[in-house]
């Protein structure tokens, strides 16, 4: 049976008589690349970012056109990384669903690393903030859904969490909201690097309520004394720090049985989904519907040039 890791990719002809389609590039040099030099990380390791954003990258990656790919990190479910990106090499398959009832399929390899922003694991977190700091890096991106932004309950009161990562410092931050800008912070202490940082979510004014968090918790820690006005100044440079407004749209549903039968019954090994410690449904593939489209209205920091 043939099964979702790098090293099954080699099995061109047996992939072939089954109809998936494998990169058209170098997985392993790509790895390397985005290790050595990233250029995107992105947050959200959900349906939405493998089966359409990593899906967009890697159509770049395979004319030529890039030659790194995307760090998905996760900050809510880390049993997402641990039981859907770790065990199938960061893989995703993902299978289109056409409007005739017939399905295209290809392994996307986009996704070179995946990690959990959990300040208990210091490997992990040591990692994010190499990555943070690095010249290369010039976006960061967001899938987490419109709640995920919020910081308030709806009597206008912060949320417990939040409270909490606002009294105890960047340090050890546990709302995504929070762990972003102390990432943002640790980017801003090596020497305050541009980059963008890009709300995918569909919600309206998506760039304006990231831009809202992060700067409410700023000024929070400036208040309680862990930060400086510096930060607050870098964070609101446009020629550092973006925040743009954009829009995507995927119906990317959750794992189908009749699609999982389909990719199991075709030999593929380990096509089940998966219900994780905090109730997400999710399996080693991805099922979605072909229309789709991306909006970004607004441009990246000054000097710094689009994803390659």
């Amino acid at each position: 049976m043939l099964t979702l890791e790098r090293g099954s990719l080699k099995y061109h002809e047996e992939w072939k008589k089954i109809n998936v389609l494998l990169p058209k590039y170098d997985v392993e040099s790509v790895i390397k690349n985005t290790y050595d030099a990233p250029v995107w990380v992105h947050f959200g390791a959900g349906n939405i970012f493998r089966g359409f954003i990593a899906a967009l990258q890697q159509t770049l990656l395979n004319e030529g056109q890039a030659d790194r790919g995307i760090i998905a990190v996760e900050t809510f479910d880390y049993d997402i990384i641990k039981m859907i990106y770790d065990p199938f090499d960061n893989l995703t398959m993902n299978v289109t669903l056409n409007a005739d009832g017939s399905t295209d399929r290809e392994i996307i390899a986009s996704v070179t690393e995946g990690i959990c922003a959990d300040n208990n694991n210091l490997d992990m977190m040591h990692r994010l903030k190499e990555i943070f700091t690095s010249d290369s890096l010039q976006m960061i991106s967001f899938t987490i859904t419109e709640k995920g932004y919020a910081l308030q309950n709806a009597a206008g009161e912060f949320l417990p969490v939040v409270k909490k990562d606002m009294e105890c410092g960047p340090a050890q931050c546990v709302h995504a909201m929070s762990m972003v800008t102390s990432l943002l912070y640790e980017r801003f202490l090596s020497g305050k690097k541009p980059l963008a940082v890009v709300s995918m979510d569909n919600c309206s004014h998506n760039g304006e309520k990231l831009q809202t968090s992060i700067m409410t918790i700023a000024r929070n820690w400036k208040e309680n004394g862990y930060i400086g006005q510096d930060f607050l100044d870098y964070l609101e440079d446009e020629t550092k720090i973006t925040f743009p407004w954009s829009m995507i749209d995927k119906i990317t549903p959750r794992p189908a049985d009749i699609v999982e039968k389909s990719l199991t019954a075709d030999g593929i090994k380990g096509m089940q989904p998966i219900i994780t410690g905090k109730n997400t449904y999710i399996a080693p593939f991805v099922n979605a519907e072909k229309p789709q489209y991306l909006v970004v209205e607004d441009k990246f920091p000054a000097g710094r040039p689009a994803l390659e």
